[in-house]
């Protein structure tokens, strides 16, 4: 892959964490190109990876063996239609990172017969510690399918789905699924102090708690059902609290809310695909 020209349509939050990770991996920042409309993100990322940048235009994108679509979904419209005619002549892998939208919109845009990778990563990739699901459209290689996932494995883990449909589940999951961790602990925070602790013991408490509990999580062979049976006492204080939240239907919420998210994320491809 190092020998591979990428070019970043985009140089947001995510495009500049990707960039970031592949430097780290050792991708020559010669073989790289983010690509911006705002002179303010272009320097940025030039100061913090060290990358060449681009003015919007095809002449950067005709350079690319592979190119990532990193703009905001309701851009990507507009821009692939502007990209179409040098995609047609140059057949790069293009990689996609905008939510909601589908193959068959991209290829559309795009004019068709494109070599084309739908990713769906999510914000701790902005810290390396990503997790990223990715769908191969027809006529994209096993090379080609490497490249995309050494691409995304540069943010954290990658996993692959054969069904594009999948994203939606993988939106509700593991997209919004950040936000759900942060309720919790914020919950969790106001819990503690409500029973007296200070707010900056809270937190930090809180925080640690969390961080510890993934990384057992992490770690172990075991599956959550098997740790949590593993820390929770009979009879003991653990086993009283979960039983506050089995009676308040905490599964059956946490369906709910997925099932939400996934049908919202449906609304919205519908919404851009008809674009």
């Amino acid at each position: 892959m190092n020998a591979q020209s990428i070019v970043f349509i985009g140089g947001g939050n995510m495009a500049t964490a990707l960039i970031s990770g592949l430097v780290a991996d050792g991708t020559p920042v010669e073989h790289l190109l983010a690509v911006d409309p705002d002179p303010a993100k272009r320097e940025a990322l030039s100061a913090r990876c060290g990358v060449r940048t681009a003015e919007p235009g095809t002449e950067a994108a005709a350079a690319a063996d592979v190119l990532v679509l990193a703009v905001k979904p309701q851009r990507l419209h507009q821009v692939a239609r502007e990209l179409a005619p040098v995609v047609q002549q140059h057949r790069p892998l293009v990689i996609s990172i905008a939510a909601g939208v589908s193959s068959t919109s991209l290829q559309r845009w795009l004019g068709g017969g494109v070599a084309l990778v739908r990713s769906m990563p999510n914000t701790p990739a902005m810290l390396q510690a990503g997790a990223t699901v990715l769908f191969a459209g027809a006529g994209v290689s096993e090379d080609q399918r490497d490249t995309a996932e050494r691409i995304l494995r540069a943010v954290g883990l990658t996993r692959w789905v054969q069904d594009e449909a999948l994203l939606d589940a993988v939106t509700a999951l593991s997209g919004s699924g950040p936000a759900y961790f942060f309720l919790i602990m914020e919950a969790m925070e106001e819990a503690a102090m409500q029973l007296g602790l200070p707010r900056d013991t809270a937190h930090l408490l809180t925080l640690q708690t969390a961080l510890g509990a993934a990384r057992m999580a992490m770690e172990s062979s075991d599956d959550p059902a098997t740790l949590r049976h593993k820390v929770t006492s009979p009879g003991g204080t653990t086993e009283r609290a979960l039983q506050v939240f089995d009676e308040g239907g905490l599964r059956d919420l946490f369906v709910r809310a997925l099932g939400a998210a996934r049908d919202r994320s449906l609304e919205l491809s519908k919404t851009l695909d008809e674009a």
